[in-house]
């Protein structure tokens, strides 16, 4: 990690960022035309073309910071309807992801499924593991659908990287995104609990620029995707980190559009 990308003029390197396409794969989108219009606005500000979007909320900050250390569990279901129809709005720039509730019967996924492009769990706002059979039917249901999963993972038994790739190993075929760069900011375990099991990208947002540095040197671009967690956090604050990794043109493209649109399934 040597400067930043603004400062190059090599042609295997970029000048910025925004030279290239940039495929967000995690961003939410609230309920509301405002919420859309925003999102979009964000987005055209900081050159991002599409974005994976799940719908947010279902846990408050406060609540969830509670329940990462402690436990906890949220029954409420997600509003993936006003993410479909957000979507619907877009002009095929967001990209919706299911938000499953494990607490409901995998049945609700699988009927309404097909109008996305892949599967959200959060063990940590349900609080269910990624053991129980529950999380597991949703899992199935995805192989089904041929969507990716997202998860987040946290430092508590069930809940952790090992288990996620335990997950991971009983799906071959499916392809897993370990979210937010694993659990805190430094997780270079996460990254070699996941390195030998290849179906699981590294999704780099609110992870240090050297943690996403490292999953760089040990995963490859191949296996990782550029994501924003907008609104609480600034797509232009993730996209700064990685102007500052000594990324070439082609590891960006794999980054910041090529991996997100495999994941997606949506066409380049």
């Amino acid at each position: 990690m040597t400067g930043c990308l603004m400062s190059k003029t090599g042609t295997d390197g970029i000048r910025t960022l925004n030279s290239r396409r940039i495929f967000d794969a995690h961003a939410h989108l609230s309920p509301g035309e405002d919420a859309r219009i925003a999102l979009l606005k964000e987005m055209d500000r900081n050159g991002i073309e599409r974005s994976v979007v799940v719908a947010g909320a279902v846990a408050s900050p406060d609540r969830l910071s509670r329940q990462l250390v402690l436990g906890g569990e949220v029954h409420d279901d997600a509003d993936n309807a006003a993410v479909l129809a957000g979507s619907e709005r877009s002009g095929g720039r967001l990209v919706p992801f299911f938000f499953a509730n494990p607490h409901r019967p995998a049945a609700v996924y699988r009927e309404h499924g097909r109008s996305f492009r892949g599967l959200k769990l959060a063990p940590s706002v349900h609080g269910l593991p990624f053991t129980d059979p529950r999380v597991i039917s949703l899992v199935a249901v995805a192989a089904e659908l041929g969507h990716g999963v997202y998860a987040h993972c946290s430092n508590r038994p069930g809940f952790g990287v090992g288990d996620y790739v335990a997950l991971a190993r009983g799906f071959p075929s499916v392809t897993f995104a370990l979210g937010h760069a694993g659990v805190g900011d430094l997780d270079l375990y996460g990254i070699d609990l996941i390195g030998p099991q290849h179906n699981i990208l590294f999704e780099t947002s609110c992870g240090l620029t050297a943690t996403v540095g490292i999953a760089l040197n040990r995963l490859g671009a191949d296996r990782l995707l550029f994501g924003s967690e907008y609104p609480l956090q600034a797509p232009r604050v993730e996209l700064t980190k990685m102007e500052c990794l000594d990324l070439t043109g082609s590891q960006w493209q794999a980054i910041a559009w090529d991996n997100a649109a495999r994941f997606a399934g949506v066409a380049g």
